[in-house]
């Protein structure tokens, strides 16, 4: 949901949940990250941390140890040129088993070590401290997550009765089942911290563009939330058990257009893979390759699908539009620069792309998108026609924030986490403290 979004739902009488909450909170914006593509943005709001410490590069991805795509499910089609059975183990459990980086600390972990309950629905940057058994009886391999942990009705740590999440997602079916294991939760006062994630909203945005979204999705949204409110007695009770901090993981663009980022690299088959999802992009170098990243980022001038490339060369982060660069790199106090600074116009865009080309696991080349234009996936698949994101364009990366009894003000989705551990007095991990520092 977009700033936008969030500000007519509130002001139309569309969303009287929402609204209430809105007159009883302050309001800002904040900014995502890069990619602001939702692994990448959920692993960020749970560790508290950018890609360069929780290590989730992209929805798609390049191991260049194990040499293959990782794909987290950016289409049907997509998961299925990955391989389908791989797609979903990297989805459901590697992305936090085995990718999300071992210095990050997630919130339920942080929380749960210091003797609180936490609890999640639906949210896929999960990890935590609990094994959890799938539901269904030819699944065994398990889950670590919060005590109280509920993913689309594949893991349930509780019987609460909702119904199966995934019967019929158009419909609004997984806010539902959110909606139903919230109401059980709130009902028993069952957690201390409760991570509760609609995403139907978005999938609404994909499909009509982020102000049509509105149209289909929005009351069914509003009534997830209110559904918390009522089962705590009222909206006056719920305030009065708990604090309340409301946001999205990244905003959404309308696109006409869609390309393949493979074609400006014709040729280079044997030296690079091209990972693309949504609107932004990676190129992984091969050991063989005998072009580098520069190269490859000359290829991209003139490419009407390419806003804006980065790389790293020389200690420095280098962008690169159309024949033009602008290098960076953190200085004392601030950013040290060189060149056209109107390369990187968009919101802490030189924080965010430089966290991004320090994660182990990004591309040697990161590509964001043009305005109205997207990126097709490995199935060739795409939302022309309707709504995007992953780009550094503020439409992409801005998004509502709203606190409620929660001393902090946080400016960045990376801020939420901390604010949480502010609340419940639990200390900061180190990484969160030298990141308040440096901010």
């Amino acid at each position: 949901m977009t700033p936008a979004g969030f500000e007519h739902a509130v002001e139309s009488g569309r969303a009287p949940a929402l609204a209430f909450l809105a007159r009883h909170g302050e309001y800002r914006q904040a900014v995502s990250v890069f990619p602001s593509l939702t692994p990448v943005c959920l692993s960020s709001i749970a560790t508290g941390a950018g890609p360069d410490v929780h290590h989730i590069p992209s929805l798609v991805w390049w191991h260049r140890r194990e040499r293959r795509i990782v794909e987290y499910g950016s289409s049907f089609s997509a998961l299925r040129a990955a391989g389908f059975s791989q797609g979903i183990a990297d989805t459901v459990f590697n992305m936090n088993q085995r990718h999300l980086g071992a210095d990050a600390v997630t919130v339920y972990e942080a929380l749960e070590d210091a003797g609180l309950v936490a609890a999640a629905v639906n949210i896929t940057c999960y990890r935590g401290r609990h094994r959890h058994l799938p539901t269904l009886p030819w699944l065994t391999r398990a889950a670590y997550g919060p005590k109280r942990f509920f993913y689309y009705s594949l893991f349930e740590s509780d019987r609460t009765g909702a119904p199966l999440a995934v019967r019929n997602r158009a419909a609004g079916s997984l806010d539902a089942y959110a909606a139903a294991v919230g109401r059980w939760l709130v009902t028993r006062d069952g957690f201390d911290f409760f991570a509760y994630y609609l995403s139907d909203f978005d999938y609404a945005s994909h499909a009509r563009g982020p102000s049509g979204a509105a149209d289909v999705a929005l009351e069914r949204t509003d009534a997830a939330i209110a559904a918390l409110l009522d089962a705590a007695g009222g909206p006056d009770a719920f305030l009065d058990r708990y604090a309340v901090i409301v946001h999205s993981d990244h905003g959404q663009t309308e696109v006409e257009r869609a390309a393949r980022l493979e074609t400006p690299f014709a040729g280079l088959e044997d030296a690079v893979v091209v990972t693309a999802s949504n609107r932004a992009g990676q190129v992984y170098l091969l050991p063989e390759a005998r072009v580098d990243a520069a190269d490859l980022a000359r290829r991209l001038d003139g490419e009407a699908a390419v806003e804006v490339s980065l790389r790293r060369e020389d200690g420095d982060a280098v962008a690169r539009r159309d024949g033009e660069e602008l290098r960076f790199r953190p200085g004392h106090g601030g950013w040290e620069t060189s060149g056209d600074a109107a390369l990187l116009d968009h919101p802490d865009a030189l924080r965010r792309a430089w966290n991004a080309l320090g994660n182990p696991n990004a591309g040697d080349l990161l590509v964001s998108a043009a305005t109205g234009w997207e990126l097709t996936d490995l199935g060739g698949s795409h939302h022309a026609g309707g709504g995007s994101h992953g780009s550094l364009v503020a439409g992409d990366s801005l998004v509502p924030l709203l606190t409620i009894g929660v001393d902090a003000a946080p400016a960045r989705i990376t801020e939420v986490a901390p604010a949480v551990l502010s609340h419940f007095g639990v200390e900061l991990p180190a990484y969160q403290r030298e990141a308040a520092g440096a901010a």
